[in-house]
C-alpha cells in the first residue's frame, strides 16, 4: 500500500494590509497637519540681507515700514502720527508682547529708529528687526 501525501491546498502567507495602510494615513494626516503652511501678507518690502537669520515660528505682531516711510500694522495702513496708539491697543490683547519690523532695506535709518522707539513706547517687551537669509550686499 502506498502513502501519498496529503492532497489539500496549502494556504500562502498573507500579510495584514489594512492595519499598513491604516498606520500610513495616520503618518500621512500627521505630517500634513504639523507642516507651517506660512503666507505672507501682501505688502512688498524688500528685507536686507543677513547670514544668520532665524526663522519665527511664533506669531507676533509685525509692523511694515516701506521705502517711503508709510507703516502698516498686521496689513492695515497706518498713518505715522497714530502709529503708537495702533500697536498700543493691539498689543494690549497680546500675551506675547513681542513685535517683528519689517523694514525694507532702502529705508532711511532715522526712519527705522523713529518707528521701533515708537513700538517699544506702545508697549512691545521684545523688538525683532525682520531680515532675508542670503548674504548682504
Amino acid at each position: 500500500m502506498m502513502v501519498r501525501p496529503d492532497s489539500r491546498p496549502r494556504y500562502g502567507v498573507q500579510v495584514p494590509l489594512t492595519s499598513i495602510i491604516d498606520i500610513v494615513f495616520l503618518l500621512l494626516i500627521y505630517f500634513l497637519l504639523t507642516t507651517n503652511f506660512m503666507v505672507d501678507e501682501g505688502i512688498t518690502v524688500k528685507l536686507p540681507k543677513a547670514q544668520a537669520s532665524a526663522p519665527q515660528v511664533e506669531r507676533e505682531l509685525v509692523v511694515y515700514v516701506d521705502a517711503a516711510g508709510k507703516t502698516w500694522v498686521d496689513a492695515d495702513p497706518v498713518p505715522d502720527a497714530s502709529l503708537f496708539t495702533e500697536v498700543k491697543g493691539r498689543l494690549a490683547a497680546r500675551t506675547n508682547k513681542a513685535v517683528i519690523i519689517r523694514a525694507d532695506r532702502e529705508l532711511v535709518l532715522d526712519n527705522a529708529v523713529h518707528v521701533m522707539d515708537t513700538v517699544k513706547a506702545a508697549g512691545a517687551s521684545k523688538l525683532c528687526l525682520a531680515t532675508e537669509k542670503g548674504a548682504g550686499q
